[in-house]
């Protein structure tokens, strides 16, 4: 009983060492999944849908203020921002289960000038692969997404933005 659940675990732990790496921490998701379509309001009470998006490179990153490594990387995700909205890239922060007055709050620790929604009730995060904060995906034009990052990254690196802009191409 014991080798079939090893046998498993171990092929588990293949597949997962196997998946294609991008390059600094991105990981390609198999079969480019369509992107799950949500509306939400950011700060300002403005409704974004990810659908407007279509024809664009969207990256979306679930958070918390709460989370330390969210807190880590979101000077990072300000700074690739700055690059990247000229060039017609849109990155978009999904805050999960928290109040207009606590993201608020965080701001001003943390300033960011791309759209900070509010997921209060949980209900897009649970349409996603998500499986911990941060979670950041990068969404092509055709509205699929094409990496996943698990973790806290260095959004401003070259390397990483190469391959967010290549998806623009």
């Amino acid at each position: 009983m014991l080798r079939p659940v090893l046998a498993m675990i171990i092929a588990l732990f293949a597949t997962l060492s196997s998946a294609q790496q991008a390059g600094k921490g991105l990981t390609t998701v198999p079969d480019r999944m369509p992107a799950p379509d949500f509306v939400l309001t950011d700060m300002d009470g403005n409704k974004h849908r990810l659908s407007n998006y279509l024809g664009q490179v969207v990256i979306i990153n679930f958070w918390a203020t709460w989370c330390p490594p969210c807190r880590a990387e979101m000077p990072s995700m300000q700074r690739a921002w700055e690059q990247l909205e000229k060039e017609g890239i849109m990155m978009l922060g999904i805050d999960v289960g928290e109040d207009e007055e606590t993201i608020f709050q965080f701001s001003a620790y943390y300033p960011v000038a791309f759209p900070l929604l509010m997921d209060r009730d949980s209900g897009v995060i649970n349409q996603w692969p998500v499986r911990g904060l941060p979670t950041t995906f990068v969404v092509d034009p055709g509205g699929r997404i094409v990496y996943r990052a698990i973790g806290g990254r260095e959004w401003d690196d070259p390397e990483l933005l190469a391959l967010v802009r290549a998806l623009d191409q």
